[in-house]
C-alpha cells in the first residue's frame, strides 16, 4: 500500500478493530488501489478513500415474531447503505445465524464495485438478520418477513434502496418481504428484486447468479486456454441457487461435474452430478446432500472443505466466505486446477488467492464473476419500471453480453495498467472503483 491508502486502512482498523470479515474486504480493496490512487492526487485531496469506505448509512433494528408455539423471538435487522453515488442502493438480504454488521458490511463494500462492473446504474447496499430460516414452519418463516419489513419498509423504495435475495432469501422470503411492504405502503412497485414471474419478477433470475459465473468462466477459458468447458472437469461448493444453477450452466456448456457440496459435507459422483435430481431435492424437497449420495449410491464425505481435495481443472467456490484456504489452495494446485472463479462472496482467504495466482491459477474475484445475479436485478428492476417483460431468451443474451464485457474489462486492466493478466482481483477492484470515484468527485462533498 501507498502511504494514502495505508493510512485510510489504518484508521478503519483502529475504528472497527472487532470487524474482521470487513477489514478483510476493505484491506484486499485499498491494497490493489493504491497504484491507481497515486496517479490520481485528486482523490486523495478530496479524501474520496476515507468516504468510499464508510457507509453513507447504517440501520440496525429489532425484529420481534412469534414461533408456531406462540413463543415471542427476537433476533437482529440490518441495512448497510453502502454507496448512492452511481444510482439507488442495491444488494440482497441475507438471513443466517452468523450475520453480524461485519459482514453486512464487507458484502455491501464489495456490492459497490459489483455493481460499478455492470455498467448499469446501481449504487451499494446490504443487509440481512441473525435469523435462521432452516427448520422453520412456513407460517414461521412469513411472520419474522412481515416484521421484518414492517421496519425496513420506511428506507427503501424503488428510487432509493432496492434490496434482493441473498443466502436464506429465497423466492419465498422474497414473497413475504414483497407482500408485507405492498400491504404497508399501498403501492405496487420495484422495490424487490427476485420476485416471482406472476407478480413483476424476470425470467432467468434464479439461475442468473450461477448462469453469469459460467459465462465469466467460458470467457476466461477462451482467454487464457484458448479453450471452453466442453470436456473439463470441475467441482462446485455449495448446493444454493448459485451453486445449482452453475453446476447445470457447466454441464450444458459441456463440462463434467464430479463434486458438489453443502454445510454438511460433499458428494463426489464420478460419474457426474445429477443436476436435476439434486435441483428437485433442494429446492423442492429441502432435504441436506447425503440424501443425493443415498440415491445416486455415490460418496459423501462430512467434511465440507475436502471437497477441494478432488482432482479438477476447474473450481467453483460458490457457498459462503472465506470457505477455500491456503491449505485447499494447495491441493488444488497439487491436483492440476487451472481455474477458480467465485460465485459466493469472498469465498477465498487472501492467503489462498495470492497462492493460487503466484502459481498462475487464474481466479476470477467474485465482484466480477458472481456479478450475474445483480445484473439480472438491474434488468428486473428496468422491466417493472417499463411494466414490460423480456423474454428467457432475451434476458439471457442481456446477462451473458454483461458478464463477457465485465470479464474483459478487468482483463484489460490488469494486463494494461497493472502488468499482470493473472491479477483478476485488482483488474476489478480498479474498474469498479474508477466509476465511483468520478461520480463522487464530480458530485462534490456529501
Amino acid at each position: 500500500m501507498n502511504n494514502y491508502t495505508k493510512k485510510v486502512y489504518l484508521n478503519l482498523k483502529k475504528k472497527y478493530a472487532h470487524e474482521k470479515e470487513f477489514l478483510q474486504a476493505a484491506e484486499e480493496i485499498l491494497e490493489s488501489l493504491s497504484s491507481y490512487v497515486e496517479k490520481h492526487p485528486e482523490i486523495e485531496k478530496n479524501g474520496i478513500l476515507e468516504r468510499f469506505v464508510e457507509p453513507e448509512r447504517i440501520i440496525q433494528f429489532r425484529v420481534s415474531w412469534v414461533n408456531d408455539k406462540g413463543k415471542v423471538q427476537v433476533n437482529t435487522g440490518y441495512r448497510v447503505q453502502f454507496s448512492s453515488a452511481i444510482g439507488p442502493y442495491k444488494g440482497g438480504l441475507r438471513f443466517a445465524p452468523n450475520v453480524n454488521l461485519s459482514i453486512i458490511k464487507f458484502l455491501g463494500l464489495e456490492q459497490v464495485l459489483k455493481n460499478s462492473l455492470t455498467t448499469l446504474p446501481m449504487g451499494g447496499g446490504k443487509g440481512g438478520s441473525d435469523f435462521d430460516p432452516k427448520g422453520k414452519s412456513d407460517g414461521e418463516v412469513m411472520r419474522f418477513c412481515q416484521a421484518f419489513m414492517t421496519e425496513l419498509n420506511r428506507h427503501i423504495g424503488q428510487f432509493t434502496d432496492v434490496p434482493a435475495g441473498d443466502i436464506g432469501v429465497g423466492s419465498r422470503e422474497v414473497s413475504y418481504l414483497y407482500g408485507q411492504y405492498k400491504r404497508i405502503r399501498n403501492e405496487s412497485v420495484g422495490v424487490l428484486t427476485g420476485k416471482r414471474l406472476s407478480y413483476g419478477g424476470s425470467l432467468i433470475r434464479t439461475e442468473a447468479t450461477g448462469y453469469g459465473l459460467c459465462y465469466f468462466t467460458d470467457e476466461a477459458l477462451k482467454k487464457y486456454k484458448n479453450t471452453n468447458f466442453n470436456g473439463k472437469r470441475v467441482i462446485v461448493s455449495g448446493s444454493g441457487n448459485v451453486a445449482l444453477y452453475a453446476c447445470k450452466k457447466a454441464m450444458e456448456l459441456g463440462a463434467k461435474v464430479v463434486a458438489m457440496s453443502d454445510s454438511s459435507g460433499y458428494v463426489y459422483d464420478e460419474s457426474g452430478i445429477d443436476i436435476d435430481l439434486l435441483i428437485d431435492l433442494k429446492e423442492n424437497k429441502r432435504q441436506r446432500i447425503s440424501e443425493y449420495a443415498k440415491i445416486k449410491n455415490c460418496i459423501f464425505n462430512n467434511v465440507a472443505k475436502d471437497i477441494w481435495k478432488i482432482k479438477c481443472d476447474i473450481a467453483l467456490p460458490c457457498a459462503t466466505q472465506n470457505e477455500l484456504d491456503l491449505e485447499s489452495a494447495k491441493a488444488l494446485v497439487n491436483n492440476g486446477c487451472f481455474m477458480v472463479c467465485e460465485g459466493a462472496n469472498m469465498p477465498c482467504t487472501k492467503e489462498a488467492t495470492n497462492y493460487l495466482m503466484e502459481n498462475k491459477v487464474v481466479v476470477g474475484p467474485a465482484k466480477a464473476s458472481n456479478a450475474g445475479g445483480v445484473a439480472v436485478s438491474g434488468i428486473e428492476m428496468s422491466q417493472n419500471s417499463m411494466r414490460f417483460s423480456y423474454t428467457a431468451e432475451e434476458v439471457d443474451q442481456k446477462l451473458k453480453n454483461i458478464m463477457v464485457n465485465i470479464f474483459n474489462t478487468i482483463y484489460d486492466v490488469a494486463d494494461k495498467e497493472l502488468n499482470n493478466k493473472y491479477d483478476l482481483v485488482s483488474g476489478a477492484n480498479i474498474a469498479g472503483f474508477k466509476k465511483v470515484a468520478d461520480a463522487m468527485l464530480t458530485q462534490g462533498v456529501i
